[in-house]
């Protein structure tokens, strides 16, 4: 049971999630892809690829962004392509 309550652990429940300003999301318009902490920026990463199209570009150079600011290396390079757009 601690690996289960571990995981769910960086789970946002859907008050933590209302909480979060506006900016703490990778498409801020859509309120999608919390990226406020370094698991949330690596799980944006992971999950880059569900994301609108015509979002992908504005996800991708928040991620690095906030990346960045916590000390998190993203690897993807398709995000890195998409961060250049």
């Amino acid at each position: 049971m601690d690996d289960f309550s571990k995981m769910s652990s960086d789970r946002l429940t859907t008050n933590e999630r209302k909480e979060l300003d506006t900016s703490e999301f990778g498409i801020p318009e859509l309120r999608e892809f919390p990226i406020h902490d370094a698991a949330h920026v690596r799980a944006a990463e992971a999950y880059f690829r569900y994301a609108p199209e015509k979002y992908k570009a504005q996800l991708a150079r928040n991620i690095l962004a906030k990346a960045h600011l916590l000390g998190v290396n993203v690897k993807s390079p398709i995000i890195m392509e998409w961060a250049e757009k």
